[in-house]
């Protein structure tokens, strides 16, 4: 059984999955939507010029404010874009579905079986760093 084959099989299936389409299709359409990208755009510039200002010498604290403030309606504008929205929604559903993906692979890996062990079940995110314990 070569394990690298089986991922790749899971890997096709995940590509698959009405989740992952929901999620590619959302991405397509934020990236076609001139006005979000403008904005993402408009974001990214103000971002950089905060970076730049902040890395003077002689900076200018109030200039930096200012440019935090313009960078916080930049963001509100893009989250409250309806492609990008939806393209939130979607990528939280299938992080989701990741997540259980890979808590099931890590109980396995701890020995669980891997017909019976359901992270949903505990809560399990797959990562003991998060884990309160009673899930195996």
């Amino acid at each position: 059984m070569d394990i690298m084959k089986l991922t790749r099989e899971l890997g096709r299936a995940l590509q698959q999955d009405q989740t992952y389409i929901n999620m590619s299709v959302a991405e397509q359409q934020c990236n076609e939507d001139e006005a979000l990208q403008n904005a993402i755009g408009e974001f990214n510039l103000k971002r950089m010029a905060i970076n730049n200002e902040a890395a003077k010498e002689d900076r200018s604290e109030e200039l930096i404010e200012q440019y935090n403030k313009e960078l916080r309606e930049i963001y509100g504008r893009v989250m409250q874009n309806e492609h990008m929205a939806a393209y939130q929604a979607a990528k939280n559903e299938f992080d989701a579905l990741m997540q259980r993906v890979t808590g099931v692979l890590s109980m396995c890996a701890e020995g669980q079986d891997p017909d019976g062990c359901d992270p949903d079940a505990c809560g399990c995110t797959g990562s003991c760093a998060t884990c309160g314990g009673g899930c195996h």
